[in-house]
């Protein structure tokens, strides 16, 4: 932030400031996804250059902003973008995702290109922006809720600080194809891309033939997949045991309190595909319970420890177990209790 050389007036302190943060003038910001074809994008540069002399900006969560340098171009380019609808009637480049609503969900690859996905990415934040449309557009929230989805716990996507989360967990360690494993693979490599060292060579017996090959201790897997990153005879996706994690409360803001990491609220949902509706139930319940009872300006995770992680899973009708303790220590004294303090419930 900087200010011409007239000094800083404080009766009028919006007076002969200039800034380099953001757009000079005026803009728009609208939806925009994750993934975009060659024609989308196409359209998106013939708005900017219809409304904004070609000047368009992308934000980190993959809106798009339009800017204009005059006020009086505003409501033209509002109209023009919302009258744009795909064939099945929804909005392509709908205006939002500002100020006290929901911003646009951030996700990673999902089931199209990633190797190691436990859930699909495109799939679940349709279906989640789906019912959070309004809140997009409308300005109803106590803050900014920031929504992110990472489709395995490499964590791709901004989960670990979002005040809600959806993150695709894989809960059966690799399987080993042993018969092309070290045709495939080299041994040493699987061994070390293993965080938790629960991979170590071995020596088996296919076909009454001596191959050599690995072993995993499945109690100290934590179903990365990174041992499949370094070797494709170690897969471990699985219908039954890929899912979805729901976490919450993190943010990087500054703002009122210090930075969050998400914890975990939801131990696991199951891949519902093509519209993931106990995922989407459980966070309208969260949106509704946090647009209910947070005070103004109060984030998600900061409205959750103001009133009691025990209220909280209350409040969003959620259970708590013993899965959901947030980190190798038992029972997390230094994340969720660090005083005797407790908000006990009814």
């Amino acid at each position: 932030m900087a200010f011409v050389s007239s000094g800083y007036n404080p009766d009028k302190p919006m007076e002969n400031r200039i800034t380099d943060i953001g757009p000079k003038k005026y803009d728009v910001r609208c939806g925009g996804a994750r993934l975009m074809s060659v024609t989308h994008i196409r359209e998106i540069c013939e708005i900017a250059d219809k409304h904004c002399d070609g000047y368009l900006r992308f934000t980190t969560r993959n809106n798009i902003e339009f800017m204009v340098d005059n006020k009086d171009k505003v409501d033209p380019l509002v109209q023009d973008l919302e009258s744009r609808k795909f064939d099945g009637g929804s909005f392509k480049f709908p205006v939002g995702g500002t100020g006290a609503g929901v911003t646009n969900i951030i996700h990673t690859q999902g089931w199209i290109h990633c190797h190691t996905p436990a859930t699909d990415a495109s799939g679940p934040v349709k279906a989640t922006m789906d019912v959070l449309f309004d809140d997009f557009k409308d300005h109803r929230l106590p803050a900014q809720l920031r929504v992110s989805l990472a489709c395995c716990l490499n964590m791709c996507g901004a989960v670990h600080c979002s005040d809600i989360a959806i993150l695709g967990y894989h809960r059966k360690p690799p399987m080993l194809d042993h018969e092309y494993l070290d045709k495939m693979c080299e041994i040493p490599l699987a061994i070390a891309a293993c965080p938790t060292a629960a991979i170590k060579p071995s020596k088996v017996e296919v076909n009454g033939e001596k191959l050599n090959s690995v072993a995993v201790k499945n109690e100290r897997c934590m179903f990365c997949g990174n041992c499949y990153t370094m070797c494709p005879s170690m897969p471990l996706a699985d219908t039954a045991g890929d899912g979805i994690v729901i976490m919450a409360g993190g943010k990087v803001s500054n703002r009122i309190s210090a930075p969050k990491f998400s914890k975990v609220v939801v131990a696991f949902l199951p891949n519902e595909a093509p519209r993931w509706p106990s995922t989407t139930a459980v966070i309208k319940n969260m949106v509704e319970a946090y647009a209910a009872g947070a005070n103004k300006y109060e984030r998600l995770g900061e409205w959750a420890e103001r009133i009691g992680w025990e209220r909280f899973f209350e409040k969003c009708e959620l259970d708590f177990t013993h899965h959901l303790i947030d980190d190798f220590r038992d029972p997390a004294y230094y994340t969720w209790r660090q005083t005797s303090q407790f908000k006990f419930t009814d």
